[in-house]
């Protein structure tokens, strides 16, 4: 990949332009997601037997996209077939195996490290039985309906960069490259800063870890400030996801070095209080919607066994919350 020129003529106004810019076109994209069928109301899964499968529960995100499946199949009349592991790779692989089993008209996996499940989505398909996911960039998945987290990544790194000035030290969670938004994200942080040469991330990157994401979050930051103890040696601290944010937010105020701004993604609502706060160093957080997206995988569904085509993404708009717009943002979304 050949290197550009950096941009070291981009100030903040022109930061923020581009911030914007982005924005309009994840909302462009998102109309792709919430594009619905001609009548809303012919929609059914009467007689039809869906399978939710979730990684997990224990986040806002996947607790939301998951109640709000299990509610749209049984809103449409089906009944659905609901498991959680928990956060533990065997169980999932063993409900996974246990729901082929099955032969449910459809399963719908809700997140996941790609390696992990991606076999057995495999299997589900070769059995005949159709395979949606919930943010898993898989082959394997006919649709998977997600934000936009190409756009999500760019305009958190965007306003990262705007808010810092341009320049300075910036510390990142890079634990779960694995998990497809994670991966997207990061990347695109990456492809971000690499056109802004005063900007730096800090070797070696930090791994958010599950569970006890908190407390682990802020052990490490409150490590990592010992280390670096001067004001204005750090910047900033970014996560692919809102729980190691939400401690290393915690870390930060508990040191007295809120000069160092936070940021995250998803929007859970106690990241977004602290967002709300003006002496808080949460910078900035992308609130997904995650129980549209949980709702808009069902609907997918019910589409597909309705004979229609799907698209292979299907996005459902985020909002980036930051100090100016957070109330705004909540609102909303419903959540403030």
């Amino acid at each position: 990949m050949t290197q550009d020129k950096p941009a070291q003529g981009v100030g903040r106004r022109d930061l923020l332009k581009l911030s914007a810019v982005a924005g309009a076109a994840i909302a462009g994209a998102s109309l792709i997601g919430s594009r619905t069928a001609a009548a809303e109301g012919e929609l059914s899964l009467k007689g039809k037997r869906i399978a939710i499968s979730a990684t997990g529960t224990d986040h806002f995100f996947d607790l939301q996209a998951y109640n709000a499946q299990i509610e749209e199949v049984k809103r449409l009349g089906g009944e659905p077939i609901a498991v959680d592991a928990g956060r533990n790779d065997g169980k999932l692989v063993s409900q996974l195996q246990t729901l082929i089993a099955q032969k449910p008209d459809a399963i719908v996996q809700i997140l996941g490290t790609l390696s992990v499940i991606d076999p057995w989505l495999k299997k589900a398909r070769d059995a005949g039985i159709p395979v949606l996911t919930v943010d898993v960039g898989s082959t394997n998945s006919i649709n998977n309906t997600t934000s936009d987290n190409w756009g999500i990544g760019k305009d958190l790194a965007l306003q990262l960069v705007s808010d810092i000035g341009g320049e300075g030290n910036i510390v990142v969670f890079n634990g779960f490259y694995g998990v497809t938004p994670c991966a997207i994200r990061y990347d695109q942080l990456v492809n971000v800063v690499k056109y802004f040469p005063k900007v730096k991330i800090l070797e070696p990157e930090l791994r958010d870890v599950i569970p006890n994401t908190v407390q682990d979050a802020f052990t490490q930051i409150t490590a990592l400030l010992n280390k670096y103890p001067e004001k204005g040696s750090i910047k900033a601290i970014w996560s692919a996801w809102d729980i190691p944010q939400l401690g290393a937010t915690q870390a930060v105020a508990a040191a007295g070095r809120t000069e160092i701004l936070t940021y995250g993604v998803d929007g859970s609502p106690e990241v977004l209080q602290l967002v709300a706060d003006p002496n808080s160093p949460a910078g900035a957080d992308v609130a997904q919607q995650p129980a549209e997206i949980g709702r808009t995988a069902i609907q997918n569904v019910a589409r597909l066994l309705a004979g229609q085509t799907l698209p292979r993404e299907t996005y459902v708009h985020a909002l980036i919350a930051n100090k100016a717009n957070v109330n705004e943002v909540t609102k909303k979304l419903g959540i403030g």
